[in-house]
């Protein structure tokens, strides 16, 4: 597995109950803008619509040696899911709180996958804990390190 871009804002600002992998239809030029790593998935979003998913905000650069046919660089993309798992996510995604973050794109046996979370978002007091956790961590760290 390797991975292509991930959204640290995502572990930060929600906090993840579930995680699930899902395939993305993609055009010509974005696998091969993907594989460059030219992608962002920082301020994207997954949205439940008709029985189906799609991937909103995914940043993919135009490829540089595409050419009319390049894509469009913000275009809403299908993900790929069995019915039974877009069934537990309408179920989950219904209840009050809980939205889809994708975490990561990565390459899977030559095949690009998103992985998304069923996540709540976290209130401005978690975010303060998160953050002490984290420092006390590397506090620790540093003093074993020596």
């Amino acid at each position: 597995m390797e991975i292509v871009s991930t959204n640290k804002k995502a572990r930060f600002n929600y906090e993840i109950i579930e995680k699930i992998e899902a395939g993305i239809s993609l055009k010509g030029t974005e696998v091969k803008s993907i594989r460059n790593r030219n992608v962002s998935i920082g301020e994207s979003y997954a949205q439940v619509k008709d029985n189906e998913v799609f991937l909103h905000n995914l940043y993919i650069s135009p490829y540089e040696q595409g050419n009319r046919e390049n894509h469009d660089p913000i275009r809403v993309r299908k993900l790929l899911l069995h019915k039974h798992e877009i069934k537990k996510l309408v179920v989950k995604t219904q209840q009050k709180g809980l939205s889809l973050v994708p975490l990561s794109i990565y390459l899977r046996k030559g095949k690009i996958k998103v992985e998304l979370a069923i996540g709540r978002g976290k209130r401005l007091i978690d975010k303060r804990e998160s953050i002490k956790k984290k420092s006390i961590e590397r506090e620790i760290e540093r003093i074993v390190k020596r």
